[in-house]
């Protein structure tokens, strides 16, 4: 074989190999090339899509775990509330038996030794329905009564309590919170009842009768609200710029201040505990206040936080006998150091505030009468 046919044999042996591949991809079914690079962009794509993959399936499981342990604990719950509310049935009946056999035992006692039969237990009169107008309410169920009775703040259930014992609580719980008084509306809430303005003025004296010192009570009470409403609506009505400023802050502070410190004093008003000596001077101090008097206020202001008592000042005895007017030091008004008690001290300057106010607020016709 020469060298030519040995070439052609070869070439022939090659163009049959190349031969399906060129008509595959004539056919268009040849594979896409492999990409010898890949972009870092793809490649972070990819993993921050398997890390979203595998947060979502580690969420999806915790959430799975999270229902089942609040599945299995509200099994839990229902169960141990099965045995409780058992366990309660059970001792609400044995302790119903024992009271009817000690019941039992009793009556024949009486029976043969001849004494009157016993009234019935507060078991059996449970057991009696109730009347219709007794107590005015109807049957409730166990669920609405449980939600009554925490809307009141109250337990649910008491230990060894029945249905018509948690009823009757209900029932008296709700007369109380009928009873209690309506506080109305104002800077300072309170329990005693306004008075219109036209019936506002005050007396010269306190009355002598419990109605009258009642009434006059309602009147004082009346009468600083008024003072502290107007106070804080002149405040209010005031310019941006003189509220926003020093002065201005401070006289809003002064009135949030008076109207928390005569709280205590509205206090005692409702209680009709105040002292009358304390209640005869603010009596006068409101008296001429109203009559726009303010300068005989102030002085009677005055007589009441530091009273008409001498105050030693210097040497009060220099030799070894007493002097005949140094006993005068000791005696005076019994109201000379009030000042010393905290919470008089406060609403007594605050009623001092409010007189400041009063004559800004309603000035006075005679010009002497303005207090410095």
């Amino acid at each position: 074989m020469d060298f030519a046919s040995l070439m052609s044999k070869e070439i022939s042996k090659a163009k049959g190999s190349t031969t399906p591949s060129s008509g595959s991809e004539q056919n268009g079914s040849s594979k896409p090339p492999q990409k010898k690079y890949a972009r870092r962009a793809d490649e972070e794509a990819a993993r921050v899509a398997a890390y979203k993959e595998e947060q979502a399936r580690i969420e999806k499981e915790r959430e799975e775990r999270m229902a089942h342990k609040r599945k299995l604990e509200e099994e839990e719950a229902d169960r141990r509330h099965e045995r409780e509310e058992k366990k309660r049935r059970l001792a609400e009946e044995s302790r119903k038996k024992r009271e009817e056999e000690e019941a039992a035992k009793e009556r024949e006692r009486r029976k043969r030794i001849g004494l009157p039969e016993l009234p019935p237990t507060p078991s059996e009169k449970d057991e009696t329905p109730e009347r219709e107008g007794e107590g005015g309410m109807e049957d409730i169920g166990d669920e609405e009564l449980t939600e009554k009775l925490r809307e009141l703040s109250e337990p649910s259930l008491l230990f060894g309590e029945t249905h018509r014992g948690r009823l009757r609580r209900y029932r008296k719980l709700l007369e109380r919170s009928r009873e209690v008084q309506k506080m109305t509306d104002g800077p300072i809430p309170t329990t005693l009842e306004p008075v219109p303005e036209v019936e506002m003025k005050i007396p010269e004296n306190v009355p002598k009768d419990a109605e009258g010192r009642q009434f006059l009570l309602r009147q004082l009470a009346s009468y600083f609200n008024m003072v502290l409403f107007e106070w804080e609506l002149a405040l209010a009505k005031r310019d941006v710029t003189v509220k926003q400023s020093l002065q201005g802050r401070q006289a809003y502070n002064a009135m949030v201040q008076s109207r928390e410190n005569m709280t205590p004093l509205f206090r005692k008003f409702e209680k009709s505990d105040i002292d009358d000596i304390v209640l005869e001077h603010i009596v006068e101090i409101t008296h001429k206040a109203q009559q726009r008097r303010y300068v005989d206020a102030n002085d009677a202001y005055l007589r009441l936080s530091i009273g008409k008592a001498a105050w030693p000042i210097g040497v009060t005895m220099v030799g070894i006998h007493e002097r005949s007017a140094r006993e005068k030091l000791h005696q005076g008004d019994k109201q000379a150091h009030i000042l010393s008690d905290e919470s008089t001290r406060k609403y007594l300057q605050s009623i001092k505030r409010c007189l400041s106010f009063a004559q800004t607020r309603w000035p006075p016709d005679d010009q002497l009468q303005i207090m410095g």
